[in-house]
């Protein structure tokens, strides 16, 4: 089976308090709106991730709560590295991925996110947006295979794009 990588930017945060450390900063308003509706948009799309993983940041465990519940998921697995990781970090994770699970929902941060994309499937993504979500397959059964050039983009969707209306 080939395995399917979901890479979801977390929501708008709120840069409100300044007191906090960037780790601990939460979604805003418009963070609040975005995550369940693309979270909604995926599930309409058909996609039924096996796995979640989340960097542990909290506006990354917020996005990825919302998609949880969405999907009627209990559980998340989370994962230190990817917040503030760069792309052989997310590759380490990706690469440690278990393969029992084929399709996986992995949420976290630029701009190692938007770096990642590109390298996996030469894409030319400029930006992953706030909530943005980058949908890559890989034809392998281990995602240990998974390296730079590997992956084909199959969609690239993010709040504000009118395609989606």
């Amino acid at each position: 089976m080939a395995k399917q990588l979901l890479l979801v930017r977390h929501g708008k945060s709120d840069w409100g308090n300044l007191d906090l450390k960037d780790f601990d900063r939460p979604l805003n308003k418009r963070g609040k709106e975005n995550a369940p509706e693309m979270a909604e948009r995926l599930v309409n799309k058909g996609f039924k991730p096996d796995l979640l993983v989340s960097s542990p940041a909290k506006r990354a465990k917020s996005t990825a709560k919302y998609f949880a519940e969405a999907y009627g998921f209990e559980q998340i697995q989370y994962e230190t590295s990817i917040y503030e990781a760069n792309t052989t970090a997310l590759l380490k994770v990706v690469n440690d991925l278990d393969d029992s699970a084929d399709k996986v929902l992995m949420f976290g941060h630029n701009p190692g996110f938007t770096d990642f994309a590109n390298e996996l499937c030469n894409a030319d993504i400029y930006n992953i947006p706030t909530a943005g979500m980058v949908f890559i397959t890989f034809p392998f059964d281990s995602w240990q295979l998974v390296s730079r050039g590997t992956g084909e983009l199959i969609f690239f969707d993010y709040p504000k794009n009118s395609d989606e209306i």
